[in-house]
């Protein structure tokens, strides 16, 4: 790692570059801060690749490298302590399309899935495209407002003749939670006893905030290694996810042989030159632009909650121990999130996800991106707090 300090409080003006978090906006004078992308330049050892990349001037299809599956294999070993081997990595265009073409590959139509809710809205779509039926188990909320895993709900659900699938998110959105070791073996233990596979949505690992641990799913044991299927990528924890490129790891043989079927099925099996450029750049040089972003994020969410919780009594921030997305229970306002999330738009400026949108436990939340500079974090608390006062 280099001591380069990277300046996160840039303010960059995304308006105009067809940016949809910016740009879907109903005006110009709002604020967004819901969809899940950064508003923070890409690190510099990405931006130094790409242009090396561009001034080549030659674009065509690309073949993947053993530098690229060598980068994810000894960012994981290095920080993760995963060892991950060469032949159990498929790559792809995006943790979405992994998951989609992880879940046509394990599942037949009509069968179901389950969710462990509030949970990112695109695992709802990726289900039902396939022809499954989700299934919501909510997460327990607790006294301080954060989320622990009910598991005898958990087994009811996965002990069900038609249910061989868990759909996970580790580390979880949008409730911020990074499942323990522990958390995660009794988890294993539940879909081992029931014969289920576990996909795992590993993209926000990255993102942990400090004192906090991150463990891949598949590392807790030899057993999980088999069972659990991880879908990553940089892409989310370095701000690239517009340059496609992701990364699929399964260590059971068979399951790997549907997956790539799946993957060239559903024609998700090339990576454009500069998402492979990026990727590797991440992988191999990114781990203290990584940190000191974590760090940044940290800070963001105490301001936010801070100045929230102090003027707007109804508001609770849910501890966050991942991502860059502060999950906010509103329900002591008497009001709906569609209403929440609408006054905040329309009298605050500020556009934020209603939390209705990640199944039936999201109903009484907003979702809020903190992945921006300090200054306007502050700027959106005003107008949130003047919005609801």
């Amino acid at each position: 790692m280099n001591n380069e300090k990277f300046n996160f409080d840039e303010i960059i003006n995304r308006h105009g570059t067809h940016a949809v978090k910016w740009d879907h906006c109903p005006s110009d004078d709002v604020i967004p801060m819901w969809v899940a992308d950064m508003d923070f330049k890409a690190a510099p050892c990405i931006i130094d690749a790409l242009k090396k990349r561009l001034e080549h001037g030659v674009f065509g299809y690309v073949n993947v490298p053993e530098d690229f599956y060598q980068s994810i294999i000894n960012w994981f070993n290095r920080r993760h302590n995963w060892s991950i081997d060469r032949d159990m990595i498929d790559y792809t265009t995006g943790v979405v399309p992994a998951i989609s073409a992880v879940i046509k590959s394990i599942t037949k139509p009509g069968e179901k899935v389950v969710v462990l809710t509030p949970i990112y809205n695109c695992f709802f779509s990726s289900i039902k495209n396939n022809g499954c039926e989700p299934v919501e188990i909510p997460l327990s909320l607790n006294e301080d407002y954060s989320y622990s895993i009910d598991y005898d709900a958990l087994e009811a659900a996965l002990a069900a003749d038609d249910t061989h699938v868990l759909l996970f998110c580790n580390p979880h959105n949008p409730a911020g939670r990074v499942w323990t070791r522990d958390e995660l073996l009794k988890v294993n233990d539940i879909c081992a006893k029931h014969n289920v596979t576990i996909i795992s949505d590993e993209i926000h690992c990255e993102m942990v905030m400090p004192g906090v641990t991150y463990t891949p799913f598949a590392s807790i044991s030899q057993e999980a290694g088999s069972r659990c299927i991880t879908c990553g990528s940089p892409s989310k924890s370095f701000n690239i996810a517009g340059l496609q490129a992701a990364f699929i790891v399964s260590n059971n043989a068979e399951n790997k042989a549907r997956i790539n079927r799946a993957i060239n099925v559903n024609e998700v099996c090339d990576i454009n030159p500069f998402g492979l450029e990026a990727f590797m750049a991440a992988y191999n040089h990114g781990e203290s632009w990584i940190m000191q972003f974590n760090d940044y994020i940290a800070a963001n969410f105490q301001l936010m909650r801070d100045m929230i919780e102090k003027e707007l009594p109804s508001f609770h921030f849910t501890p966050i121990e991942g991502t860059y997305l502060a999950w906010v229970n509103i329900a002591q306002t008497g009001m709906t999130s569609t209403q929440v999330t609408k006054k905040i738009l329309d009298d605050g400026k500020v556009l934020v996800n209603d939390g209705a949108i990640y199944g039936k436990a999201g109903e009484g939340f907003i979702r809020i991106n903190l992945a921006t500079s300090r200054a306007v974090v502050e700027e959106a608390a005003h107008r949130i707090i003047n919005a609801m006062k």
